[in-house]
């Protein structure tokens, strides 16, 4: 009789045994599971989560098909919505034949723009439609009265992904900035231009860009809130750009009882004026034709899809291969409509004994950071006590919201995925319009529940969790240990987004999410000169040559991955698992929760993808984000037996230490 193999460990299979964890940790932990997993040629990374979305993509294709089946499905229900953008998206052919006439009417405004005003005109509308040329502009939650919501209005407008695209002189920077305005004139030669007024036309637009970025906050400029907020009157803000008719802009949006703007960087929109008038009109003409089809090329006919994949995935990411179809078509499903999705998603992929489990850590964590927040001895009293308020009311949303948004508004039908994008784009739009002038719906979800990913939000004190966070490719739930999922989802999720609550940032805003001073001014110096340590840990390591990670951008982040670090393990420390101390596949319990908080960022990126994170990510690369919090550790040096002089030493009076 056969005798039964037992399973093989996760955690243990994806080990590395010739590399030493005390001299590169995230290599020992992940380096077996990065041999075995070269990057397909049709992805610009490998990780986790592109793990974890193969699975969802089996899984939402199979809700898409099944709805596309539904030919008498009613008309506005999930089923016909679902099915309905599948349907006109899946083939090919469809766009072929339909070519761009579902973005003709803004080419043809765009084609009669004669003057800077028509070129203004042209860029209002555009925003309608999801194209922010120019600028960024919405309504959201006023950040210094978190019970309001407010017209927002900050830089933006830049067609490369951030602005040091523009400026920084390392290889393969220089290389992408090159090759832009070649692009550019690829896209307008397939409008029918010839090539040298398209090749012309494609270095006036990165001149006019690089204006632009020139007046634009650096990437770690913009994560000072206050620096980053300016309340005023329409007519104020008409003194800062004088040749915009922001009154009549903001009438056009539906604002008219709109009299105040908060502005994130009025000192752009100075330069901004003055380009607009100093460029030549058929320069904004480009510009504008750029911006539109950056937005939409990926649903047209292939000629456009190709040549956006050739810039965008290719040269600034690394992709060898555009992914298959039928992934491109989900992922724009879940942009458009992805709550629709998720109503169907979460019926039969998150049962509640799952939910339950994360709801419990969410707590655990949070008692954990209570005690740390009131055994501070660098904090005063008075701090604390705000602190600890702040801390007990900040909600947590686990898996999937209460309350579904209403999508009953958005229109899909089975003419063309070109115009169905353009329809969920006036749809969001609209929604976030509409929402001026009433109360702030604080049980609305940014994510949808299918999605690897958190967040906390700062103005409503919350974290939110979607279902899709939690799943561990290759291990059901209940079959991974409390040392495993408290390192994976306990550490780099649930304690890195309550740690964001008290981060460079979300530490300024209050337990009711407004801006607002509430630390002494001494605990405020004492936070800063801890957080300095971070940086300056962080601007030494150097993932690139010649490229470094940037401390000031990541410290938000790196602050919430070294917290949720410590949170997770301290909460760890009090399960059953932690007590009895038996090891798993030859690992302790302890071993095996940093193990866990590992696998969070398990992956490798092309070296492309690498240097445009490094460029315009506020999150350091995975390596880093594994490393970086490990080295300020005690119970990682203790476990792992790493002493000095080894790489993932880090003296004692050089760790960082704040919460």
């Amino acid at each position: 009789m056969a005798v039964e193999s037992a399973p093989t460990d996760l955690i243990a299979a994806n080990l590395d045994p010739a590399t030493r964890p005390a001299q590169d940790f995230f290599q020992y932990a992940n380096g077996g599971w990065l041999a075995r997993n070269p990057i397909p040629a049709s992805e610009s990374a490998w990780t986790i989560g592109h793990l974890v979305n193969e699975e969802l993509y089996r899984i939402k294709r199979e809700i898409a098909e099944k709805a596309a089946a539904q030919l008498a499905a009613p008309r506005g229900s999930d089923a016909q919505k679902i099915g309905d953008f599948w349907a006109a998206a899946i083939e090919p052919a469809t766009a072929e034949a339909i070519g761009i006439a579902p973005l003709q009417p803004w080419l043809d405004r765009i084609a009669a723009v004669a003057t800077p005003a028509d070129a203004i005109g042209v860029a209002t509308e555009l925003q309608e439609i999801g194209v922010e040329a120019f600028w960024s502009f919405g309504v959201g939650q006023d950040q210094k009265q978190s019970d309001v919501m407010a017209v927002m209005l900050s830089q933006g407008g830049l067609g490369l992904p951030e602005r040091d695209y523009y400026f920084n002189a390392e290889e393969g920077v220089a290389k992408a900035r090159t090759e832009y305005p070649k692009h550019l004139a690829r896209l307008f030669m397939l409008l029918g231009q010839g090539a040298q007024a398209a090749a012309s036309a494609g270095d006036a637009v990165l001149v006019f860009e690089t204006a632009l970025a020139q007046a634009s906050k650096p990437l770690e400029a913009l994560r000072d809130p206050h620096a980053n907020y300016h309340k005023m009157s329409v007519a104020t803000f008409h003194e800062y750009a004088p040749h915009v008719e922001w009154r009549a802009l903001l009438d056009h949006h539906g604002l008219a009882t709109a009299d105040a703007l908060i502005v994130g960087q009025p000192e752009f929109f100075v330069v901004l004026d003055a380009l607009l008038q100093s460029t030549p009109v058929e320069t904004l003409r480009a510009y504008l034709t750029a911006q539109l089809l950056h937005e939409y090329a990926a649903y047209l006919p292939t000629a456009f899809d190709l040549e956006h994949f050739a810039f965008f995935g290719r040269e600034l990411q690394g992709a060898k291969e555009q992914r298959p179809r039928w992934k491109r078509v989900l992922d724009a499903q879940e942009s458009a409509m992805g709550m629709v999705v998720g109503r169907l998603f979460v019926q039969d992929y998150f049962p509640a004994p799952t939910k339950q489990r994360y709801v419990d850590m969410v707590e655990a964590i949070r008692t954990t950071y209570r005690e740390h927040i009131e055994s501070l001895d660098w904090m005063s009293a008075t701090t604390k006590e705000k602190a600890l308020a702040k801390l007990a009311t900040m909600k947590n949303k686990v898996g999937f919201p209460d309350r579904w948004k209403d999508m009953s508004a958005l229109e899909v039908a089975r003419d063309s995925f070109c115009a169905n994008m353009v329809r969920a784009a006036r749809f969001d739009f609209a929604d976030s319009i509409q929402k001026f002038g009433k109360p702030v719906d604080r049980d609305e979800w940014e994510m949808t529940p299918q999605t690897y990913n958190a967040y906390y939000n700062a103005s409503n004190n919350e974290i939110v969790l979607p279902a899709g966070i939690f799943l561990i490719p290759g291990l059901k739930d209940a079959d991974a240990d409390d040392a495993v999922v408290y390192g994976y989802a306990g550490a780099s999720t649930i304690g890195h987004e309550i740690t964001h609550g008290f981060d460079d940032e979300g530490r300024q805003f209050d337990a009711a999410g407004n801006l607002v001073d509430w630390w002494t001014a001494e605990d405020e110096a004492q936070f800063k000169r801890r957080a300095a340590v971070m940086v300056a840990q962080f601007d030494a390591y150097e993932p690139l040559p010649g490229l470094h990670i940037n401390g000031e951008a990541t410290l938000g982040e790196n602050i919430a991955d070294f917290g949720g670090v410590v949170l997770g393990l301290d909460a760890f420390k009090k399960t059953a698992q932690y007590r009895e101390g038996k090891p798993i596949a030859g690992l302790t319990p302890t071993q095996r929760y940093f193990l866990g908080y590992a696998l969070g960022w398990l992956g490798h990126p092309r070296e492309a993808r690498l240097r445009q994170a490094l460029l315009s990510d506020v999150h350091s690369p995975a390596k880093w984000r594994v490393i970086g919090p490990m080295v300020n550790v005690p119970e990682f040096m203790q476990a792992f037996d790493v002493k000095p002089g080894d790489p993932m030493w880090r003296d004692e009076a050089a760790r960082v230490r704040i919460w």
